[in-house]
């Protein structure tokens, strides 16, 4: 297999995981462009429509690289008045996005960055963690262009979301590329063996495997604020108080995205939490920007 069949084959996958979750955020039919591959040396993002918001995320383990889902500003917009059931196609462009639109757009992303690791997994046969998905607002390509390292490789795939235009960029090394041929390569040899074809270019992946995304998960006791002089000069046993009582419900964050409240327990020995609620996505409108002082994993 060549090194654009590699290429070509993952970022299909990819943008059919992409396209599977926008369509179910959305409720809406998303329309999807063929692969294209980025010349060497040319940045993907330099022709990106603008105003625009980019989610990126890199692989924590298990693979080098990763993905940027770009969206329009209207695209933004109407994608959280869909996913707050509201008429998309009513809502028009405005200079200033709402924090419950960064929100809705933050949660969407989340699952489309997570679908996307789930894509790369299925392909290599293992577990990739992702990273905490990192948002930004572009007013211009260059700034987009400025804002991400080139790699050897990149793939794009475009999306048509609520009559925006959107795009998934794909960032891969060298190395990487090898690790995907070697893993086509072996699907091909198990497929032939067992007398079946492997799965079509594009085909979606399965809930299961989306699923099957390991993401970080944390509750966090509580929080402060202290100058860095007496922050750099705690000693050992030390008491630090946090913004919260004993009894008071924990906040559990799923890759830094407010997931819930939740009670602390004692199970042999061991912390644990009692789920207590979930909030609803229009309620995550958060992440965790403070490194917490009483944090338990």
């Amino acid at each position: 297999m060549t090194t654009e069949e590699a290429l070509i084959k993952l970022a299909e996958s990819t943008g059919a995981a992409i396209q599977q979750v926008l369509e179910i955020v959305s409720s809406a039919t998303i329309e999807r462009s063929p692969v294209a591959i980025i010349p060497s040396g040319q940045s993907p993002l330099t022709s990106i429509p603008v105003p625009a918001v980019a989610a990126d995320v890199s692989y924590a383990t298990g693979a080098t690289g990763g993905n940027i889902f770009v969206m329009t500003r209207l695209g933004v917009r109407r994608l959280a008045a869909a996913m707050m059931g509201m008429d998309a196609m009513e809502v028009a462009d405005s200079e200033e996005l709402s924090e419950l639109d960064l929100s809705a757009a933050a949660e969407a992303m989340n699952q489309m960055m997570a679908a996307a690791a789930g894509a790369t997994s299925v392909v290599l046969g293992e577990e990739i963690d992702i990273s905490t998905p990192e948002t930004r607002f572009f007013a211009t390509p260059a700034e987009a262009a400025d804002a991400y390292e080139l790699t050897p490789h990149a793939t794009t795939v475009g999306f048509t979301l609520l009559g925006e235009p959107c795009r998934l960029v794909q960032l891969v090394p060298n190395a990487f590329v090898v690790r995907m041929k070697e893993a086509f390569d072996e699907l091909d040899a198990q497929a032939a063996a067992d007398g079946r074809a492997r799965p079509g270019d594009g085909e979606r992946i399965s809930s299961d495997a989306v699923r099957a995304v390991p993401v970080r998960v944390w509750a966090e006791l509580g929080r402060t604020r202290m100058p860095v002089g007496r922050a750099v000069g705690l000693a050992t046993g030390a008491v630090v108080e946090l913004d919260r009582a004993p009894d008071d419900p924990v906040d559990l964050f799923v890759n830094g995205r407010l997931f819930g409240t939740g009670r602390l327990l004692l199970v042999d020995d061991e912390w644990a939490v009692r789920i207590e609620s979930v909030l609803p996505v229009a309620g995550a409108d958060h992440t965790s920007d403070e490194t917490p002082e009483g944090g338990s994993n």
